[in-house]
């Protein structure tokens, strides 16, 4: 009987996003598995199918080989400008997050857009999701268990001088 309220109970919430692992250059990370992906100008999109989300996720190389993942993270907030970034970790170096809200102007809509900037000193990149605010409950969780998942991939023999 509890077995059968609990899988009742499971089943009433919202269902679980199952994640794919994703690769683009020299970052891996898991991405909803359902969603719809593409890619423009260098950029990968992920769209969410019932198109009230999507992420963009862009990598690059540091162009000043020897940068620290500190000074290269600063140099890039600087970039973008310096407010409402907290900083922490991902993929064990250094990045930063902000949220930022934008409403149509009749006040009909609005937008939430969490944004993730990161370097190893090597590589950099920005993931950036974009979320229909009536839906920021599910989506900001899995924008935060999206991005906690990055990782930088190790340099593999087979691919040096490529």
């Amino acid at each position: 009987m509890l077995g059968s309220l609990l899988v009742l109970v499971l089943a009433a919430g919202e269902p679980a996003e199952t994640l794919t692992k994703y690769e683009v250059k020299t970052l891996a990370l898991q991405v909803p598995s359902a969603w719809k992906q593409s890619e423009a100008d260098g950029t990968q999109r992920f769209d969410d199918p019932s198109g009230d989300a999507y992420l963009l996720l862009d990598v690059g190389a540091v162009q000043t080989a020897g940068m620290k993942p500190q000074v290269c993270l600063e140099k890039i907030l600087a970039a973008m400008g310096n407010e409402n970034w907290k900083q922490l970790k991902l993929g064990k170096a250094p990045a930063a997050r902000r949220v930022d809200t934008d409403t149509t102007p009749d006040g009909a809509e609005s937008v939430e857009t969490v944004t993730y900037v990161g370097c190893d000193g090597k590589t950099t990149w920005s993931l950036v999701f974009h979320m229909n605010v009536k839906q920021k409950d599910r989506f900001e969780a899995l924008a935060t268990k999206v991005a906690n998942s990055l990782a930088y991939a190790k340099p593999s023999a087979s691919k040096k001088g490529k």
